[in-house]
């Protein structure tokens, strides 16, 4: 294929889409830490094929209106710094390709080397042995090789895209250590070689078709992308009489993860919450109603949220009210946290953490909810922070300052230096200054067999992370929980902060409490965050 026109380039698209959510679930599995939050297939399939059915939805023809339109999709829908990452390849592919009604093999080239450096650019420190790497070296090569290519045509361009890509791949472990140790390749340069396999696929003829799988994650994930999750959908009902004594936590969760996505269930005492993304919220509700009766409800429908949302980001809002001065945003999974941070003074809380990061246009939507001057926003996940930053950008006529906490703890104490009084300057310093005064600590569960910088990980074992270190792996909850807060506290420790999890009984709490008021003079603060994954998070000031 000499040229791509616009009908190729939609066959491309969907063909990549396609493949990349058939190996969603592998590109999740080759996440580096045992932990329940490998999500790098599951973001990038997301961030992908919002991009991919705004491009369908459109009647253009010309390349680079299709581009424009899969860049702007991509950029809404990116989750994660993978999925972030994705949408800046693309965003460049499309300033690539602009003005351009078709393309030949040397724009093409040109397009895919002006995506790796716009990624590059995206990311303040650029990590080699990722997909970053991928790209750009695949990029310069198939670049390197259409020059001295008299009519290259696109058909070579991708097939070497390709090949260099699988190559790149390849050496990932020599150029990120941790890669090797694992034994795995870089997760986002598998799934962009997924992407680009498919573009190879259709313009061969043969476009790769979405597989039927029974995979949980898979069936959500290809619902969410088709549908966006139609409806946000929360309920909380009061268990009945017997459905205090036989209701499963665990097996509501799981029913609802076969019809939707974006899943939070808590339980408290006789109180279940739930929160889940679906497109049939009258089967969620009827699920929820067999163990007893509603005490709230609301559903909301996001596809209209997501017009409105994509509207708003590109218009100026009417001003109705004077704005305040400031306002603070924060992204934090249970409820308990949530109550944690509006205590704090945060006026939205996004849903959200390890297991499900935020979307963009998530961020997007909390800002323009708000009327503020300054409006401050706590990603509180290392994961979560590029797809702030993102939104800042696209929220051209608001003053967004990304505060780029990496975890919970460190999210509340620059939210406790925040001092509504005083001048942005300030406020700014103060909260950014207060990232380095907290150590983290978390305690969660292995889910495989490992090996991390010498400690034998074994699945089902609850390992304690200090930072971004595993530090601690025993069967026992209790024990892990323990272990790590003896390395956390050291005899300048003032404040310890113990969020205890979903998971976390009264008489476990009970019992690492008591360890912490017996063994150390430092003040202790105790908390039910009801947060998923994590069975404790740790704070120590």
């Amino acid at each position: 294929m000499e040229i791509i026109n616009g009908i190729v380039f939609k066959q491309m698209l969907e063909s990549g889409a396609n493949n990349l959510m058939n190996h969603q679930s592998d590109i999740d599995a080759l996440n580096v830490f045992p932990v329940p939050d490998g999500d790098t297939g599951t973001n990038m399939t997301l961030t992908f094929t919002a991009g991919v059915k705004e491009t369908m939805k459109t009647d253009a023809n010309y390349v680079s209106e299709l581009a424009k339109v899969l860049s702007k999709g991509l950029l809404m829908g990116a989750r994660g710094n993978s999925g972030v990452i994705l949408s800046q390849i693309f965003r460049g592919l499309y300033q690539g390709v602009e003005g351009m009604k078709e393309v030949n093999g040397l724009q093409l080239a040109n397009a895919f080397v002006n995506g790796s450096r716009v990624a590059y650019k995206a990311v303040m420190r650029p990590v080699e042995g990722t997909i970053l790497t991928v790209i750009r070296e695949a990029a310069d090569y198939t670049y390197d090789m259409a020059v001295k290519t008299e009519n290259i045509t696109c058909k070579q361009v991708v097939d070497k895209m390709v090949e260099e890509a699988r190559e790149s791949l390849k050496r990932t472990p020599d150029l990120l250590p941790v890669l090797k140790e694992v034994g795995v390749v870089d997760s986002g340069g598998t799934g962009l070689l997924a992407i680009l396999e498919g573009f190879q696929a259709a313009i061969e003829g043969h476009p790769f078709e979405r597989s039927e799988s029974n995979d949980t994650q898979s069936m959500a994930a290809e619902k969410m992308e088709s549908e966006e999750f139609g409806y946000c959908t929360e309920f909380i009902i009061r268990l009945s009489e017997h459905a205090q004594k036989t209701f499963n936590e665990e097996a509501l969760r799981d029913a609802l993860a076969r019809i939707g996505n974006s899943i939070v269930c808590v339980q408290d005492e006789d109180i279940v919450k739930v929160h889940v993304h679906t497109l049939t919220p009258g089967d969620a509700l009827n699920l929820g109603q067999r163990h007893g009766e509603f005490v709230k409800l609301k559903i909301e429908n996001m596809q209209e949220q997501h017009e409105n949302v994509l509207i708003n980001a590109e218009t100026p809002k009417a001003e109705k009210k004077p704005k305040q001065k400031y306002a603070l945003i924060a992204v934090a999974a249970g409820s308990g946290l949530k109550d944690m941070f509006e205590e704090l003074r945060v006026d939205y809380v996004i849903s959200g953490g390890q297991t499900m990061n935020p979307s963009t246009e998530d961020f997007v939507e909390a800002i323009n909810k708000l009327h503020a001057e300054h409006i401050f926003v706590l990603p509180n996940n290392s994961n979560i922070v590029l797809a702030a930053q993102q939104a800042a950008t696209v929220c051209e006529d608001t003053q967004v300052h990304v505060i780029p906490s990496k975890t919970i703890p460190q999210g509340l104490c620059a939210c406790i230096n925040f001092n509504p009084d005083v001048e942005f300057d300030i406020n700014f310093a103060e909260m950014n200054d207060a990232l380095s005064l907290v150590k983290t600590g978390q305690v969660t569960y292995a889910i495989k067999d490992t090996t991390f910088e010498g400690l034998e990980i074994k699945a089902g074992d609850y390992m304690g992370i200090k930072e971004k270190d595993i530090t601690v792996s025993t069967p026992n909850k209790v024990e892990a929980t323990k272990q790590l807060l003896s390395q956390l506290i050291d005899e300048d420790s003032e404040i310890v902060t113990l969020i205890a999890g979903e998971d976390v009984s009264d008489e476990e709490l009970h019992d690492v409490t008591s360890y912490l008021e017996a063994n150390y003079e430092a003040e202790v603060e105790v908390n039910r965050g009801n947060q998923p994954v994590y069975s404790f998070i740790i704070g120590v000031e």
